[in-house]
C-alpha cells in the first residue's frame, strides 16, 4: 500500500502545485502519480492472479 500512498501524495502536490500557479512542476508531479498509479494497478493485478493459487489460509 505504500505505492498507493505515494501516488495521492504526488496528486496532492501537483494539485498544489496547480494551485500557486507552477504549471511545470504541477505536470511533473501529475505524470510521476500517473506512472506510480499504472504499476500499483499492475502490482494489484499480478498479486491477485498468483494469490489465487494458495490454499485457503488455516
Amino acid at each position: 500500500m505504500d505505492l498507493l500512498r505515494w501516488t495521492i501524495v504526488f496528486l496532492i502536490l501537483a494539485l498544489c502545485a496547480g494551485v500557486l500557479g507552477f504549471g511545470g512542476i504541477s505536470a511533473d508531479f501529475a505524470y510521476i502519480g500517473k506512472i506510480l498509479f499504472f504499476i500499483f494497478l499492475i502490482l494489484l493485478i499480478v498479486s491477485f492472479v498468483f494469490g489465487r493459487g494458495r490454499g485457503p489460509r488455516l
